[in-house]
């Protein structure tokens, strides 16, 4: 008989994340007795309802919180100080209160300040996700063989980190611990710019004359194709994981603007070796990624 880790698992914002930790949770077994989920809307908790994935639906954050001894946070980054604001007088002492954010400097301004006394607080990301949103979109394998990265702050109970770490070794997800600044660095870098790329793009392809972007939809290449389908992920999400992770971007963004600039010049000058170095190194990656079994 598998230990289960928590007693009462209460997820507030049942989208593809959200939905998808509770999916696992009740399809693996061993992560929480009883699964509960909030969010702000009715109607999308009466879908919740109807598909089954919780024990326990509840409007009011504060209520749904109460006794339980993990609850993590699913909504966009952006709501996350007002949320922990309502729901910090309900937090049980000895609970873990963590989330899903892609954006953890944020997070851990936004949130901390409302953590009471004897609640730990252990953000983390996993890294995992399609282009779909809404109680619908999740499924119980989405975390396989992905990463989940912890970003606990200076001094977090150990016993605390450990029990959400077991939390997502559960669901099938890889662990791994980061400083919240790092994490930000690497993820603006790995995520958060090609999305910003996939948008623009997409907005270019839109700002074409009617006749040509009708061409552009009708013959898109795969190439085309997978940014349509970044760029279809969830806009208020992604808006706020942009502000909330400004530094970084515009760094990363600075440095691919400059590497596009070098490789223009290649091509405007003909210069075959750069840009056959730049597909090489780039066939690298896409080889370790398949290597370590991400891509």
């Amino acid at each position: 008989m598998v230990e289960t880790i928590f007693k009462r698992l209460v997820i507030i914002g049942p989208g593809l994340i959200g939905g998808s930790i509770a999916r696992a949770a009740k399809e693996y077994g061993g992560i929480a007795e009883t699964v509960v989920v909030s969010t702000r809307s009715q109607k999308t908790l009466d879908r919740v309802a109807e598909l089954g994935f919780a024990d326990v639906c509840e409007l009011d954050p504060a209520k749904a919180v109460a006794g339980a001894d993990c609850v993590i946070l699913c909504a966009p980054v952006g709501t996350y100080a007002a949320l922990a604001e309502r729901i910090a007088p309900a937090l049980m002492p000895g609970a873990v209160l963590s989330d899903v954010g892609s954006t953890k400097q944020s997070v851990v301004r936004d949130i901390g300040p409302f953590v009471p006394a004897g609640v730990h607080f252990v953000p983390a990301h996993p890294v995992a996700g399609t282009e779909f949103s809404g109680p619908d979109s999740g499924f119980a394998s989405l975390f396989q063989g992905r990463w989940c990265i912890l970003t606990p702050p200076a001094g977090t109970d150990e016993t605390a980190v450990q029990k959400l770490e077991a939390l997502w070794r559960r669901t099938g997800a890889l662990t791994a611990r980061m400083d919240a600044a790092h994490h930000d660095r690497v993820l603006a870098i790995v995520s958060h710019l090609p999305h910003l790329i996939a948008f623009t793009i997409c907005g270019t392809a839109d700002d074409l004359a009617d006749e040509t972007r009708q061409e552009v939809l009708q013959f898109a290449a795969s190439g085309f194709r997978d940014f349509t389908r970044i760029a279809a992920s969830d806009p208020e999400m992604w808006r706020d994981i942009f502000l909330n992770n400004k530094d970084a971007l515009l760094e990363m963004l600075a440095r691919f603007s400059e590497d596009a600039q070098a490789m223009a010049r290649a091509v405007r000058w003909g210069d075959t070796a750069y840009i056959e170095d730049k597909i090489n190194r780039s066939r690298k990656i896409r080889q370790s990624l398949i290597e370590l079994k991400q891509a």
